[in-house]
């Protein structure tokens, strides 16, 4: 896939894609844009928001940038001022907030709000549930360890992370069957030593499995992004954030693929 400067086309996209989640998206995201294009189709109107310790509800801070809570960031009234398309969505990532502190009833309601929003527009949706069967193998050591590197301000026990972490995914189901969403549980061999990001030899083909169930097709098959597709991705940047303080605003959309799929970033 070759990538060009972004430029608004003469025509709106037929197909629109929005991913919202937070490090699983841009840890991956040269493979997730790609095959989220290949299982959908493409040229899309693709709108993003995700990040490394994105919250659904609140402004997460990673190194001196600061984003805001999905619920609160710019996708939601971009998406409902845009033509109508075909629109398929991925929800996931759903968990970071346990870890900020926030209880299960809380996480789904922003979740909802999230689903609330989607189901206007007709969107199709998949919604990944928590990696539970991952996270019950995991030991206290192990959950310290990168509870303090990923999350270094919480002092949440596994024990209780993983009452929540239960709570919430039940919740997630409600959730799923309410909004006529489907539900995805990820498999175990998706992870590694790291507990929640995906292993990078099963990045493509965790993506192609989850995102089929938009379209769902035999033939389609993994799509791992190349390292230009990943540089030239990382380098776009969001709508609203604030780098040490300093608030900053980036027009959408910021870039655009060589089939005239559009990226926008929140």
């Amino acid at each position: 896939m070759i990538l060009r400067r972004p430029a608004e086309p003469k025509t709106n996209p037929g197909r629109r894609i929005v991913l919202v989640g937070a490090s699983n998206l841009v840890r991956n995201i040269a493979t997730v844009v790609q095959t989220a294009c290949a299982a959908w189709g493409a040229p899309a109107d693709l709108l993003m928001a995700a990040g490394h310790g994105r919250s659904y509800g609140l402004a997460s801070h990673v190194l001196g940038r600061t984003l805001p809570g999905i619920v609160e960031c710019g996708l939601w009234q971009s998406l409902a001022q845009r033509h109508p398309a075909q629109t398929a969505a991925l929800v996931t990532d759903i968990g970071n907030d346990i870890l900020y502190g926030a209880d299960d009833g809380t996480i789904a309601a922003w979740v909802k709000c999230c689903l609330l929003q989607l189901r206007a527009v007709d969107a199709r949706v998949i919604i990944t549930e928590l990696p539970l069967r991952n996270l019950r193998n995991l030991e206290t050591w192990r959950f310290r360890l990168f509870r303090t590197v990923l999350f270094p301000q919480s002092r949440l026990t596994l024990e209780v992370a993983l009452r929540r972490a239960t709570a919430l995914n039940e919740r997630i189901k409600e959730l799923a069957v309410q909004h006529q969403a489907t539900l995805v549980r990820p498999w175990e061999n998706w992870y590694g030593f790291d507990p929640i990001h995906l292993r990078r030899k099963q990045q493509a083909d965790a993506w192609s499995e989850v995102m089929s169930h938009w379209n769902p097709r035999p033939s389609a098959t993994g799509c791992p992004g190349t390292a230009w597709n990943a540089l030239y991705l990382r380098s776009l940047r969001p709508y609203r954030r604030r780098v040490v303080g300093v608030p900053l605003c980036r027009a959408q959309p910021c870039g655009q693929l060589a089939d005239g799929t559009r990226i926008s970033l929140y």
